[in-house]
């Protein structure tokens, strides 16, 4: 396996994942290492050029079409090959680093570019991250869960720790941590705080818990098809404005949380953000919500029933040109206050 070779390049679209690979390429390639390189595209490409032989062929159903020169091959499939088996045929012949840009949810060890212009926040669901990339100043950045943070221009030095194998003993350090966080997790017995000791259905008393600012945020993500999302982008959907009218709508959806949840606490919210955008890699809406208030508890839930509202209102805003459009990655991102402390799902300030 490839295990001990391969890389991830990851991050949003425009972080700069392309510039950093090709700044690295020649300095590997200068200590002598053979260098593989794999791209995710989320579109459909195509590398022949139309008129040229290769394209002909291709044109005319022929599932393998494969060129060679006298410096250089290439082969055309119409299947398509998994990351895994790419990677065995990078080393296969012979690379001995394959860097792979995209791909940032495989299982695979990763650097995560993140800049001021997508953002400081490694999205929910990333793996094996060994490291972050960013244009901030190290001591301004900050993430508990990595401990290796590199300055985006210091390609350098990315590529002299790749080259050392070090990130492979960081990984399995970080491997046995979860482990034992799990294990202490099984060691714990559930509490369920909303039946009483006949098992009843009961609201918590919370009268005794300290008053204190208290916010939490959520994250959903809304998949779409390419025509749906350009229509969206261009503000073509007959209903109106998809992107403002679900942003007013999770608004509403935060204050009516207790209408809609049972035993849950009506709260005076004092601040609640809902925020769409355009994720063009990934051909979605990605849907965020803050919620802030002063109180005895959490506002968790208020956070998720902003993001859940918001999607549902962009699915029925687009419905009639789309019906297979799937809400996906409801989830809590993090928390502040209460009892039982802080909580965050590898974001970052």
């Amino acid at each position: 396996m490839y295990g001990n070779k391969i890389v991830g390049i990851a991050g949003y679209s425009g972080s700069g994942k392309t510039t950093l690979i090709e700044k690295l390429i020649p300095v590997l390639k200068r200590d002598g290492l053979r260098v593989a390189v794999i791209k995710h595209d989320a579109h459909d490409f195509d590398m022949d050029k139309e008129g040229k032989d290769t394209f002909r062929f291709t044109e005319a159903g022929a599932d393998v079409v494969m060129i060679s020169s006298e410096s250089k091959s290439a082969v055309l499939s119409a299947d398509k090959t998994g990351l895994d088996e790419m990677a065995d045929d990078a080393v296969w012949r012979g690379a001995d680093i394959v860097l792979v840009e995209g791909y940032k949810h495989a299982d695979i060890p990763k650097l995560f570019l993140l800049t001021e212009r997508t953002g400081y926040s490694i999205p929910e669901g990333i793996t094996e991250c060994i490291g972050v990339v960013t244009d901030k100043k190290r001591e301004q950045f900050f993430c508990p869960d990595i401990s290796k943070i590199f300055n985006i221009n210091d390609a350098e030095e990315i590529a002299k720790w790749i080259e050392s194998g070090e990130w492979l003993n960081e990984k399995d350090l970080k491997d046995q941590e979860d482990e034992d966080k799990e294990d202490i997790v099984k060691e714990k017995e559930p509490e369920l705080t909303h039946f009483d000791g006949e098992g009843n259905a009961r609201m918590v008393d919370v009268s005794d818990k300290d008053i204190s600012v208290r916010t939490a945020k959520a994250a959903a993500r809304v998949m779409v098809n390419r025509d749906t999302f350009e229509l969206i982008r261009e503000g073509r959907i007959k209903k109106g404005d998809v992107l403002t009218v679900a942003q007013i709508a999770g608004i509403m959806g935060a204050k009516r949380t207790p209408d809609l949840i049972p035993m849950c606490h009506p709260i005076i919210t004092e601040g609640t953000d809902v925020r769409l955008m355009l994720n063009e890699e990934e051909c979605c809406i990605d849907v965020e919500a803050e919620v802030k208030c002063t109180g005895r508890t959490g506002v968790e839930m208020e956070a998720i029933c902003a993001c859940s509202v918001s999607a549902m209102t962009v699915y029925d805003m687009c419905k009639s040109v789309q019906r297979d459009i799937e809400i996906t990655g409801i989830r809590l991102v993090s928390k502040t206050g209460g009892v039982h402390g802080d909580y965050s799902s590898m974001t970052l300030p």
